[in-house]
């Protein structure tokens, strides 16, 4: 059943950059709503936890250290048809395959570093949300 928020982060890498303003315009323009957001940083145990889903990968460690270097920007958004949609605006996983106009082709440096996390299913939407924000900090 489809839902109409998903959940996103701006990564380490494009605060670092000074992206934040852009890409929330974008998500603005392309017709999201953010019904929670918060500027955090994660702990290596809270990175950890956040993406045990990949533990048995190699890239697993380095993507723990990576996602806790620095602070990070978590919302959920609001929109029908809200994972797809979101999905279709941050572009492929490698900058270098993403679409023009995406918000990973402007502002992604690696597959690592590309700016942005983007829920790929409407039941880790809600996981993802649910791990970052508590429902009174969640406001539609």
């Amino acid at each position: 059943m489809a839902t109409n928020r998903t959940f996103t982060m701006i990564k380490p890498d494009a605060v670092e950059k000074n992206y934040i303003g852009g890409i929330l315009k974008m998500i603005n323009e392309d017709g999201f709503k953010i019904v929670a957001m918060k500027y955090t940083k994660l702990s290596k145990e809270q990175a950890s936890a956040f993406y045990e889903v990949h533990k048995e990968r190699p890239f697993y460690g380095e993507l723990v250290d990576y996602m806790s270097s620095g602070p990070i920007v978590a919302a959920i958004l609001e929109k029908e048809n809200a994972v797809e949609d979101f999905r279709k605006l941050i572009g492929s996983t490698n900058p270098a395959d993403a679409a023009e106009g995406t918000i990973r082709k402007i502002y992604a440096a690696s597959i690592q570093a590309n700016a942005v996390h983007g829920s790929d299913s409407d039941e880790n939407a809600k996981i993802e949300g649910d791990f970052h924000f508590k429902a009174t900090e969640i406001f539609a």
